[in-house]
């Protein structure tokens, strides 16, 4: 019985195809179906209940997926394990992660990170489309906002951080600053694509409770980015994470409206599929990314 077989195994029960699980292992759909082959040939039963038009566990396939689980832990724990005894990271490491922060906050943190792990090749997927860590040829992203679908593993980076209201000094000195969120309707209010839908409905946290406001604006972008830029040039209102708006307004180039506990809380995870894939270079990653966090919250607060 071969490893890589049991991990073809479990790849494809969570992939739910051959070619899914292929495209994952960077290998052919014949060649994961062979390897699934072969290990049934090994154990003597059937793992997978086959047509031509969909694949799904067996019986036995469902009873012996757990434990294919924990032997492919039980081997990377291992491997971790002696990794970290020699503290060297080697390898590719595949990340996925918004745009904004990408670009223009974890970009030079990567750098550093590199700096340390010199063997390390990073491959940074930049998008503020919410990544299929099952499907897609990553090994981790990094995400705002709380955990939604459930398997996925979460491990904190900024726990405390929250969208902060900001527009440039000369927007604010032409239009006026809102003093409620109700001021915001009468506000150029620019908008961005979160997951798949325009975010236009903005919460804060008031000392009376949680207030909504729907607001409206001339341009929606598919990239936070581009919204943060269009802020600082003057353009209108924006409400984005304060990590990403932290040396705008630092700078003096977007000024913070609304006191920073108003804002609605989004923490800042690093998010893998399954904890199987907590390697030694993602384990050291977090570390990293939760000091550099620390540092640029804490710094001049």
């Amino acid at each position: 019985m071969r490893v890589d077989d049991i991990q073809v195994f479990v790849e494809t029960a969570d992939a739910g195809s051959f070619s899914a699980a292929a495209k994952r292992l960077d290998m052919t759909p014949a060649l994961a179906s062979s390897s699934v082959q072969r290990l049934e040939d090994a154990l003597g039963v059937r793992l997978f209940v086959r047509s031509t038009r969909s694949l799904r566990l067996s019986e036995d396939g469902e009873r012996y997926l757990p434990h294919a689980r924990a032997a492919l832990e039980a081997i990377t724990d291992g491997e971790q394990a002696l990794a970290l005894a020699r503290q060297e990271i080697r390898g590719v490491l595949r990340l996925s992660a918004p745009s904004d922060l990408g670009r223009n906050i974890l970009l030079p943190w990567l750098e550093g990170f590199q700096d340390q792990h010199p063997r390390l090749h990073l491959q940074l997927h930049i998008s503020d489309r919410v990544a299929d860590l099952y499907r897609l040829p990553l090994d981790a992203a990094i995400r705002y906002g709380p955990l939604v679908e459930s398997g996925l593993v979460a491990q904190p980076l900024s726990n405390d951080n929250r969208r902060a209201l900001c527009a440039s000094p000369a927007y604010v000195s032409a239009n006026g600053r809102p003093n409620t969120p109700e001021d915001l309707q009468d506000h150029n209010c620019l908008r961005f694509v979160w997951g798949d839908q325009v975010y236009d409905r903005w919460r804060f946290n008031l000392p009376n409770g949680v207030r909504t406001v729907a607001v409206t604006g001339d341009l929606v972008s598919d990239d936070a980015d581009v919204v943060r830029r269009l802020a600082v040039s003057g353009r209108g209102v924006v409400y984005k994470s304060r990590i990403d708006l932290l040396p705008d307004i630092r700078a003096g180039r977007l000024l913070e409206l609304f006191p920073a506990v108003y804002g609605e809380a989004v923490p800042l995870n690093l998010v893998c599929a399954h904890r199987s894939l907590l390697t030694p270079a993602i384990q050291l990653l977090r570390d990293y990314l939760r000091s550099r966090c620390s540092e640029i919250v804490e710094e001049r607060r």
